[in-house]
């Protein structure tokens, strides 16, 4: 047994050995352990210290929904202050489906029960079974508007699962644009408290939807309203419809015709249903409203008179000294109170069928016809090529001049040796060629220029075109790859050919002749303190404009426009009227019948320029039939008007009439 003992000593001390009070490899596993702690405290003292800003924004843009409003249109009057276009309120009944949540959950037990007591194993989804038992509910609400409205509505489940997974926050509509006798039985029908509710909202309203429709223009609905001032454009957002001006005065000055947005901030759950109280709420403001430079009362006498001859046309009416719009009448036109709240397919349709978008006053480029013999009166005086009180040619009806004949297609007969007045009054072409041929082409295309006939008037209002011409031999070289002839001349001199202008152009040129200067800037925008224009003088001398408005004068005395002066009907008593005919042939198309005009001659006020496709061919006098009358509607409520007494003392002429 002694033999056995040291091997015992030496295991017993291999024993305490293997028992030392540390281990390296365990101390350094110690360290990474606590650097690893180390970390993870940091990591979370991080996020918690410096990222608290960032997870209560995360927090703030999941728990927060922000519900828009869009603020009502201003309103637009005319500039008598009477109104054109407004705001009337449309009722619909709605039902806010956040809260209805309970509703929807025991209505989707209750499904899901039934489902499963037919033993079918194919059954419905989750999903499916509450969208069954949400469009459950809802009609029995529909129901209950039903009754009281003596319809039967039936909910639609589609657009009900569309607007509760996108628009939850925002009330479902169930019966939209109620009559008013619809609309107090509601009122007296339905609990307070209820989720359904009658909301208002505004549509665009028009006392009479006729007048100025082209001018005014008209709006469509707007999903997205603008919400620039509004707090929180970094939550999600629901937005009620709005509305954006499409075309006219309300396209033009959307800016300002739109209402400032107002709206609601709220917390939601997880569900996303809405938690009370609001956190911030702002009430929309309407927006500005705009006063026009249109009269009524001349407006309505225009639009009627050009209705009558059931043609295409447009009339234009201007204020001399400002350039104010007194008149833009287009036909055929349409009722903006077919807009209101929206326009039909059917709607659509017949004016899309009657032509009746366009607005002829900007829109449509004719040959201005004999109106533009004026100009070419102005061109040739200036020019040194015709003097007032000497003939330069004998007109016999007919004139053969390079090789070819010119007619004289006004008079029916021999003018004679006609000086400028009666050349103007009678409307001789053969005087006109003569005049322009001495003038040369390229001096009266200058002087048009000079007016500003070749370009865009720059009135406020979309669509304006850019088709106006007015040719000259490089035009014509550059255009058409074509040398120029005396016959374009010819054509040119008595507005026929290549020229094109507008109505408003036309209106534009007579107001400039009036004042004696070359270009009338045109607005829709009435201001109590508008100046008076002032542009380039015509330059003509005195004799020279004398001679030009005798000749204009007499047009509506002796000559082709003395329909204004003979018939009682047209006749508009005390006034002096410097007007010109005009009737263009259009090749393959209609003929334009066309008149310009401003008075009172010795003090102009109001200057006129119609323009009417006419449905006879080669028709040669369309100018006094047809235009004149509409220019004399326009007179005679003017003047009317003018002989009034003075409102009393105290009484706005802005106060809107009821």
């Amino acid at each position: 047994m002694a033999v056995n003992e040291p091997n015992l000593a030496d295991r017993s001390g291999n024993l305490v050995e293997s028992h030392k009070g540390y281990d390296p490899r365990i101390i350094f596993f110690y360290f990474v352990i606590a650097a690893l702690l180390l970390t993870l405290a940091g990591g979370l003292a991080y996020q918690q210290l410096f990222k608290t800003d960032l997870y209560h924004e995360r927090e703030r843009m999941q728990n927060q929904r922000r519900v828009l409003v869009p603020g009502p249109r201003g309103n637009i009057y005319d500039r008598e202050g009477r109104l054109l276009v407004g705001n009337r309120p449309r009722f619909a009944v709605v039902l806010y489906l956040d809260e209805l949540r309970q509703e929807f959950r025991r209505e989707y037990i209750r499904v899901r029960k039934n489902y499963r007591a037919t033993g079918d194993k194919d059954l419905p989804t989750s999903s499916q079974m509450e969208t069954i038992a949400r469009a459950t509910i809802v009609q029995r609400y529909l129901d209950q508007i039903n009754v009281l409205l003596h319809r039967h509505e039936k909910v639609d489940s589609r657009d009900l699962l569309k607007h509760f997974r996108s628009q939850l926050l925002l009330p479902y509509t169930l019966v939209d644009d109620l009559e008013p006798a619809e609309y107090a039985r509601l009122i007296e029908g339905l609990p307070v408290r209820s989720p359904l509710q009658v909301y208002t909202s505004s549509t665009r309203y028009y006392p009479d939807g006729t007048a100025a429709p082209h001018v005014l223009g008209y709006v469509s609905t707007d999903p997205d309203i603008d919400d620039e001032d509004f707090p929180g454009d970094d939550l999600t957002t629901f937005k009620m419809k709005g509305s954006v001006g499409r075309n006219g005065l309300e396209k033009t000055f959307d800016a300002q015709l739109q209402g400032e947005t107002g709206g609601t901030i709220f917390r939601v759950d997880p569900s996303g249903y809405r938690v009370n109280p609001p956190l911030e709420k702002r009430q929309p403001v309407q927006g500005k409203n705009l006063v026009t430079s249109i009269d009524l009362d001349l407006q309505l006498a225009a639009d009627a008179k050009l209705r009558e001859f059931n043609s295409p046309g447009a009339a234009v009416a201007l204020d001399i000294h400002t350039g104010e719009v007194l008149v833009m009448g287009s036909v055929p036109d349409y009722d903006l109170r077919d807009f209101s709240p929206r326009l039909s397919y059917a709607a659509s349709g017949d004016i899309e069928k009657r032509s009746a978008w366009a607005n002829r006053a900007i829109a449509s480029a004719y040959p201005p016809g004999s109106t533009f013999k004026i100009l070419t009166s102005i061109a040739a005086l200036r020019s040194g090529a015709i003097v007032p009180d000497q003939p330069i040619v004998d007109c016999e009806g007919v004139i053969h001049r390079y090789g070819r004949n010119f007619v004289c297609y006004n008079g029916r007969g021999h003018h004679g040796e006609v000086l400028l007045p009666d050349a103007i009054a009678q409307s001789c072409d053969i005087f006109f060629y003569e005049a322009a041929w001495r003038a040369t082409p390229e001096v009266v295309a200058a002087e048009a220029r000079r007016f500003h006939l070749d370009r865009p008037t720059g009135i406020e209002l979309p669509y304006e075109t850019h088709r106006m011409v007015i040719p000259s031999p490089a035009w014509k070289d550059k255009e058409i790859g074509q040398n120029w002839f005396p016959g374009d001349t010819a054509n040119m001199a008595i507005g026929q050919g290549y020229v094109l202008v507008t109505p408003l152009e036309m209106a534009c040129f007579v107001a400039s002749v009036a004042r004696g200067e070359v270009f009338t800037r045109p607005t829709l925008i009435h201001r109590d303190d508008a100046p008076t224009q002032h542009t380039e003088p015509i330059g003509l001398t005195p004799t020279q404009r004398a001679a030009l408005l005798a000749g204009m004068e007499a047009c509506t005395v002796t000559g082709t426009a003395k329909v204004l002066t003979t018939l009682p009907q047209l006749r508009v008593p005390g006034v002096r009227i410097a007007g010109k005919t005009g009737t263009a042939q259009i090749p393959g198309k209609k003929n334009v019948a066309w008149f310009i005009c401003f008075a009172p001659v010795e003090k102009p006020e109001i200057a006129i320029a119609v323009a009417i496709e006419g449905d006879t061919a080669g028709e040669e006098f369309g100018g006094g039939l047809y235009a004149a009358p509409v220019a004399s509607a326009i007179l005679k409520k003017y003047f009317e008007k003018k002989r009034r007494p003075a409102p009393p003392a105290g009484i706005s002429p802005f106060q809107p009439r009821t």
